[in-house]
C-alpha cells in the first residue's frame, strides 16, 4: 500500500512537472520541435547566442566553415554543420527543419590585404542566407547587424537606431558592407515579406574571443602594457552575454522590420585603460595624442601587414573612426524587449581573467 501511494504520488508530481515545462514552452511561444540555425556560432557573439538559446530550451543546429576554430563549441549539445554562408544551396539544406533562424556570422576586420573579400563575406553571404531563408519559409530570423551602420559625428551624444548612416558615409570596407547589408535585409522585410528583426550590437567584451576581435586585441595591447598614449575617443561597452540574451529577446519580442541596439556603457578610451591598469596592476597612460602625427604610422602599418598578412594593431580607417565617441543609447530595446544589460566592469574583468588564463597576456 505504502508503495502504490508512492508510485501515485511520483506520477502526479511527474505530470505536474510535465504541464509546467509545457506551460513555460507555450509562454515563450516554443515546442517541442523548435530548432534554431545559428551562423558563426564558433565566433565571440554567435557562440555566446548559441549557449543563450540552449539555455532557453532551443534545439541547435550550428553552421561553421570548414577548419573553422571549435573551441567555443565545446559544451553545446548541437547539431554542427560545415558549409559557406556565400553558398545559397548549402545554407538552405542547414535550414531543413529549422523554425528561427540566427544569423550572426559576419567578417569583423577593420583590415584585409583584399578589402573586397570583407564586403563578399558580409554583404554576399547576407543575400545568400536571407534568400535561403525565405526558401525555406523560415518564421523568424534575427539578423546581427552593427552600431557600425549608425550614424555618429561630433555632435551626438548617443546615437539611436534612428540615424542610419548612408553607405557612401560610411568608412571602410568592413562598415560599407554591414550599412548595404542591413538595407538589402530592410528591403526584403518590404518587398518579399522576410520575417526578420535585426539587432546592432555595440561593442561587446567577455569571455572566448578567440579570435580576438578588433575590440579584445585592444585589451590585449592595454593589459600587456603596449598603449602608453590615448586619443580622445569613446565607445559603448557591453558584456557579450548580455548582447546574447538580447538577441533571444529580439527573437521572441522584436517587430518585424526593426531594428535594436544592444548596447552598454558609454565610456572614454582613457576611462577604459584606466580601469584596465587598475586591474592589472599597471600604470594608467597619461598622454593624449592628437590624431594626425598618426596617420603616416597606420599608413606604415597597414604597408607591413600587406608584406607579412598579420593584421596590423593600427589602421587608417581606425584612425578616421576614433575621430567621434561611439556613444549610443539602447533605450528601444529596453522599453521594446525588456533588454537589461548589466554594468561593463564585470565583463572587463571577465575578459581579462579569460584572456589570462588562455596565454593572451604573456
Amino acid at each position: 500500500m505504502v508503495q502504490r501511494r508512492f508510485v501515485v504520488r511520483h506520477a502526479l508530481w511527474l505530470t505536474q512537472l510535465i504541464a509546467l515545462i509545457h506551460k513555460n514552452r507555450e509562454h515563450l511561444g516554443m515546442s517541442a520541435e523548435d530548432r534554431v540555425l545559428i551562423t558563426g556560432a564558433a565566433g565571440f557573439v554567435g557562440s555566446a547566442v548559441a549557449r543563450a538559446a540552449q539555455q532557453r530550451g532551443y534545439q541547435l543546429r550550428v553552421l561553421i566553415r570548414p577548419g573553422s576554430p571549435r573551441r567555443n563549441l565545446a559544451g553545446l549539445d548541437a547539431e554542427l554543420i560545415e558549409g559557406d554562408i556565400r553558398d545559397q544551396a548549402c545554407v538552405g539544406r542547414a535550414l531543413e527543419g529549422v523554425r528561427y533562424l540566427f544569423h550572426v556570422a559576419a567578417d569583423y576586420r577593420l583590415w584585409a590585404r583584399n578589402p573586397g573579400e570583407i564586403e563578399r563575406n558580409n554583404l554576399e553571404g547576407t543575400g545568400a542566407v536571407m534568400r535561403a531563408a525565405l526558401s525555406r519559409q523560415v518564421e523568424r530570423v534575427v539578423y546581427t547587424s552593427s552600431v557600425a551602420t549608425l550614424r555618429v559625428d561630433s555632435q551626438t551624444i548617443a546615437a539611436t537606431e534612428d540615424e542610419p548612416l548612408p553607405a557612401h558615409e560610411a568608412i571602410g570596407a568592413y562598415k560599407r558592407s554591414k550599412v548595404l547589408a542591413e538595407r538589402m535585409v530592410e528591403q526584403m522585410v518590404v518587398r518579399d515579406r522576410l520575417q526578420a528583426v535585426i539587432v546592432n550590437p555595440s561593442t561587446p567584451i567577455g569571455i572566448q574571443d578567440v579570435r580576438p576581435t578588433p575590440t579584445g586585441r585592444l585589451l590585449v595591447e592595454a593589459a600587456t602594457g603596449k598603449m602608453p598614449a590615448f586619443v580622445d575617443t569613446g565607445l559603448n561597452l557591453v558584456n557579450v552575454e548580455d548582447v546574447a540574451l538580447g538577441h533571444l529577446l529580439a527573437l521572441e519580442r522584436g517587430q518585424i522590420g526593426e531594428r535594436y541596439i544592444l548596447g552598454g556603457d558609454n565610456i572614454t578610451l582613457q576611462h577604459l585603460l584606466g580601469e584596465i591598469a587598475v586591474m592589472t596592476g599597471r600604470r594608467a597612460p597619461t598622454i593624449k595624442l592628437p590624431l594626425w602625427p598618426l596617420y603616416p604610422l597606420a599608413r606604415a602599418a597597414e604597408a607591413v601587414a600587406q608584406l607579412t598578412g598579420k593584421e596590423p594593431f593600427m589602421t587608417v580607417d581606425g584612425l578616421k573612426m576614433s575621430k567621434n565617441r561611439m556613444f549610443f543609447s539602447s533605450a528601444k530595446a529596453e522599453r521594446e524587449l525588456g533588454y537589461r544589460p548589466g554594468p561593463h566592469l564585470p565583463a572587463l574583468r571577465a575578459a581579462l581573467d579569460w584572456f589570462g588564463r588562455t596565454g593572451y597576456l604573456k
